[in-house]
């Protein structure tokens, strides 16, 4: 069960590419122990609010806690070391790379524990221990995608973003990635998903978030957004 504290905390927060509003007054959290999704088509806004809670934008207005702490304009170095990784859409490997290079890298921060946290990513994914010398390059796009995911473990992360995990991969590879985020918030990571495939990710999520053209319109927990007339109509094809 989620705790009552927010780990991420996001009030009245803006942000603007040039002229270009991506996000307007967006407020939001999740609680530790959490998956929260991010519901919206293409343009909507979601990985603009992941880059910037990870500190690869710079807000014009708004307010981001993270552990009780403001991170607006905190580098996102420092951000990671203090507990957040984005995943980012598309897989976001090293191709050229093996794939203990790639793990190494997410864990280049604090390299003293690797040896341990390999063997818990290893434990999680075993195909990946299999692979360990493999180049990132020559693994299906479902590894690839786990190979992104155990990357972000290796930096020993309180909270994880997931930015359109499904994208480009078979349904039964799609249950597969899902199921492995059900078992990391059981294990007591809090997530923060965007996805596409909405009732997928309303069904394993808690509590979700629907943007449109860079505005919340409607919030709720998943089983009240699966629920909801408007969402099925425009997301879930009912």
């Amino acid at each position: 069960m989620a705790q009552n504290d927010s780990i991420l905390k996001i009030n009245n927060l803006s942000v603007a590419y040039g002229h270009v509003q991506a996000l307007n007054d967006i407020s939001l959290d999740v609680k530790r122990g959490e998956i929260v999704v991010l519901v919206g088509a293409n343009g909507a806004g979601k990985t603009s609010i992941m880059e910037t809670v990870l500190g690869a934008n710079v807000p014009v207005s708004g307010d981001i806690e993270f552990k009780g702490m403001h991170i607006g304009g905190v580098p996102v170095d420092k951000n990671v070391r203090n507990g957040m990784f984005l995943v980012p859409e598309g897989r976001g490997v090293f191709s050229s790379m093996t794939v203990m290079d790639n793990l190494l890298l997410g864990a280049h921060h604090n390299l003293k524990n690797s040896t341990e946290k390999l063997e818990l990513v290893f434990e999680s994914f075993p195909v990946l221990g299999e692979r360990r010398t493999q180049v990132a390059g020559t693994l299906s796009g479902g590894e690839r995608q786990m190979l992104a995911i155990a990357r972000a473990l290796m930096s020993s992360p309180e909270m994880i973003m997931v930015d359109e995990p499904s994208i480009g991969l078979a349904p039964i590879i799609v249950n597969d990635i899902f199921e492995i985020l059900v078992n990391l918030n059981k294990e007591g990571y809090s997530i923060l998903l965007s996805e596409q495939n909405v009732y997928k990710a309303l069904k394993i999520a808690h509590r979700g978030y629907v943007l449109e053209t860079g505005k919340i319109t409607k919030s709720g927990t998943a089983e009240e957004l699966l629920n909801d007339e408007a969402v099925r109509e425009a997301y879930l094809g009912a």
